[in-house]
């Protein structure tokens, strides 16, 4: 059995690289999808799709049209989702690709350290699972498969 897991999460670092490093050292049958993680690709679809737009505001509601539209397609073909709160980035796409995921029924794996248990107890308490690792989200999913 494959199982698709989104990765909802910042951008600005190698997590998703690390948690795909470590679920092929674990021998799970995990494919990978994500949000754009190109951020000014991210940023600029909605100007390349649509044309230059009359001012940022437009530019920004283009990308998110877009944005929004890979991930509810992904996330729609995903049968569970990881997404990770850090502590260094602001962390507003991820609480809605969770929240979005949780709306959707999908399973989901809250990751986040122990600084954010108070601002995401809302958010922990309506996912499946909340650990503080990833490794600890790759244990979860491995357990699936025993």
């Amino acid at each position: 059995m494959e199982v698709t897991v989104y990765l909802a999460g910042q951008i600005h670092d190698d997590w998703r690289d690390q948690v795909e490093k470590l679920a092929k050292e674990k021998g799970l049958p995990l494919t990978f999808v994500a949000p754009q993680t190109n951020h000014e690709r991210s940023d600029n679809i909605g100007e390349e799709v649509l044309g230059k737009q009359p001012g940022k505001l437009y530019k920004d509601d283009a990308a998110s049209d877009i944005n929004n539209f890979r991930t509810q397609l992904l996330m729609q073909k995903s049968d569970a989702v990881i997404a990770l709160f850090g502590e260094q980035y602001k962390q507003w796409n991820t609480a809605m690709d969770a929240s979005t995921a949780i709306a959707m029924n999908k399973p989901t794996i809250i990751v986040r350290p122990a600084s954010l248990i108070h601002p995401l107890k809302e958010l922990s308490n309506k996912a499946n699972v909340t650990v503080e690792t990833v490794e600890q989200a790759l244990d979860v999913l491995a357990y699936v498969f025993e």
